[in-house]
């Protein structure tokens, strides 16, 4: 069974009730079951943590056993060395997610540090970008 595991970094636990012009209001639980359902041959693993840290631990943790890794680092992307480095350690694949469409927003959300050691990123097609980075890595 490939074991794929979806990361999501700081204020992405407030889907659907944060700002929902940008990130939409589902949840992240009620989407994550939804692709439970539809990949049930898939071992789907979801993380969420507003620290730092505690992110680059996860990486680590399932950065050599995991068939791959979907990583929406938040505003991490844009900031963060130590994450861009955890994910050049692992052997997992990692696929850069964003929600909304970075590079229609400020400025600053145009550079991600993360995306030049990760497999691709996908952004803009709201939580649907969580299923196309999941197809990408099982190659449908």
């Amino acid at each position: 069974m490939n074991k794929i595991v979806i990361i999501n970094g700081p204020n992405l636990n407030l889907l659907g009730v944060r700002e929902t012009s940008v990130y939409g209001d589902r949840d992240f639980q009620s989407y994550f079951e939804t692709l439970r359902s539809r990949y049930p041959a898939v071992d789907l693993m979801y993380f969420q943590s507003n620290h730092e840290g505690a992110i680059i631990d996860k990486i680590h943790e399932v950065g050599f056993s995991a068939a791959g890794i979907v990583l929406n680092a938040g505003a991490y992307t844009h900031t963060s060395l130590a994450i861009a480095d955890a994910i050049a350690a692992v052997t997992a694949p990692v696929i850069e997610v964003h929600i909304s469409n970075v590079y229609a927003r400020e400025s600053f959300r145009h550079h991600s540090y993360l995306a030049k050691n990760c497999k691709g990123v996908i952004c803009g097609f709201g939580l649907d970008g969580y299923r196309l980075a999941l197809e990408s890595l099982l190659g449908q």
